[in-house]
């Protein structure tokens, strides 16, 4: 007896049983809203980064970085919305071609230039590079496996691409307990530096959520793959019977 594949797509899960994707969105509109307004301006007197003297192209740049950015953030809302992936195949190609070529690729690499002039110390420089390399490297790869039609690959790599365009959210959220923490000694420990003090705690928030975030992404892959692995042979045993 023959085993037919059954072509039907599974079944959607209801929204509640995917309750982030309303938070996920609501936290990267509220981020946006505070850190892109700004920028629109073009006033380099309203960044959040002081433009370093003598450099006229890093503030153009820098406003380029974080547009392209907030696309990506948006875009990939949208790719790891498994309702809208499932009945919206071709907004899901096409908003997976704007994370990447009009997101990522550019937010990418402005931000390696960006990321060499920060006022944050030597750390978070170094920080910043490796963030956005395995960014761009990630987001390449995933894109590659989904021209090759090797989808299962591509949602691991793309979510990894996920994880660290969030890390931006994520180093604020740390970064701010972290100066709480250390603000009261910085007449001690930082010999009453305060410059020194906020180039440790945004250290801490911009390593702490490269760290964070793959490691969550990872938590999500693995149990990804053993839950497909537990619902494998049902989906066999219903397919055998179609």
């Amino acid at each position: 007896m023959t085993t037919s594949i059954s072509t039907r797509s599974r079944p959607v899960a209801p929204w509640w049983r995917r309750p982030w994707m309303g938070p996920l969105f609501l936290l990267v509109a509220v981020f946006l809203g505070f850190s892109v307004p700004r920028y629109l301006t073009l006033d380099p007197a309203l960044s959040n980064l002081e433009p370093p003297p003598g450099n006229p192209v890093y503030y153009p740049i820098l406003v380029a970085h974080v547009l392209f950015g907030a696309v990506a953030m948006i875009t990939c809302c949208f790719q790891v919305w498994p309702r809208f992936r499932s009945r919206h195949p071709g907004g899901h190609r096409l908003t997976g071609r704007i994370y990447v070529l009009a997101g990522v690729l550019p937010a990418g690499l402005t931000g390696l230039y960006v990321g060499q002039f920060t006022p944050f110390g030597p750390s978070v420089q170094v920080a910043n590079t490796v963030i956005a390399l395995l960014w761009l490297a990630v987001t390449a790869i995933g894109f590659r496996m989904a021209l090759r039609l090797r989808f299962a690959e591509h949602r691991r790599w793309m979510l990894r691409s996920f994880a660290l365009t969030m890390s931006i959210i994520v180093s604020r959220l740390v970064s701010v307990p972290a100066i709480v923490f250390l603000a009261p000694r910085t007449e001690t420990r930082f010999g009453g530096s305060e410059e020194l003090m906020l180039q440790s705690a945004t250290s801490i928030g911009v390593w702490s959520s490269l760290v964070i975030t793959l490691v969550l992404a990872e938590w999500a892959i693995e149990r990804g793959v053993h839950g497909r692995e537990r619902r494998a042979p049902a989906r066999i045993a219903t397919e055998q019977r179609a």
